[in-house]
């Protein structure tokens, strides 16, 4: 029973073949396409004002050379968002609870930031690793904490993402499992821990919005150092 509760995670195969890549491509089958028409019908307006509103409040703090990363960030946080919300539907697979897929997304990204601040201003970029004023014997010190601050970044990013979807899928299986067995035991008490278990599901909506949310808006704010 314990190991079948972490069965979810597995990336599921097909004639030995894994089907991460077919739970990668879907969220962007979903989306609706643009029509040539003047009037776009109610979904596609309300997708075009989501993501004028989001690239707003996500661009706002940065200049205008961290403007030419508003189509990465913003189709970054759409995919997120669809695989988060794929993933709580029953019988489907979330690759985003594995830690490998989240790391391939923090670290490339991470570096990108980090690169672009060290080609474009490589004084200011080596001079967060030492705050202004530190006395001369904690220089050492400051330099060697500060970068592997600098390094776990993408870790965090990554294990963050990984650690909230897992949690929330884990507690949801557990509760639904209490339920379907406390039913025929006690009637009362499994209809309250379904209605626990439908209050959870909500929560693990918006958890599977706001960490991909927290997750590009990290990035711009990493971003926003280097730039």
């Amino acid at each position: 029973m314990t190991l079948s509760f972490f069965d979810q995670f597995m990336s599921p195969t097909y004639l030995g073949i894994p089907l991460i890549a077919l739970a990668l491509t879907l969220p962007w089958i979903l989306f609706p396409t643009p029509s040539a028409r003047w009037l776009n019908n109610r979904l596609i307006t309300l997708q075009g004002w989501f993501i004028n509103r989001f690239t707003q409040q996500l661009l706002l703090p940065l200049n205008l050379g961290g403007h030419k990363w508003a189509v990465l960030l913003t189709s970054l946080m759409l995919f997120l968002i669809t695989l988060n919300m794929l993933g709580l539907l029953p019988y489907t697979f979330t690759p985003t609870t594995q830690l490998s897929l989240n790391m391939g997304l923090a670290v490339p990204l991470w570096l990108a930031t980090v690169i672009i601040g060290m080609r474009n201003q490589p004084t200011a970029a080596l001079g967060h690793l030492l705050p202004e004023g530190t006395p001369v014997p904690l220089i050492p010190v400051l330099i060697i904490i500060e970068t592997i601050s600098l390094f776990i970044r993408p870790l965090a990013l990554g294990v963050r993402l990984t650690a909230n979807l897992t949690a929330g899928h884990l507690l949801i299986q557990l509760i639904a499992t209490a339920a379907f067995v406390l039913l025929p035991m006690m009637p009362t008490v499994a209809i309250l821990t379904s209605i626990v278990l439908f209050l959870l599901t909500l929560l693990e909506i918006a958890v599977a919005m706001i960490q991909a949310y927290v997750f590009v808006l990290l990035l711009s704010l990493y971003l926003q150092e280097n730039v």
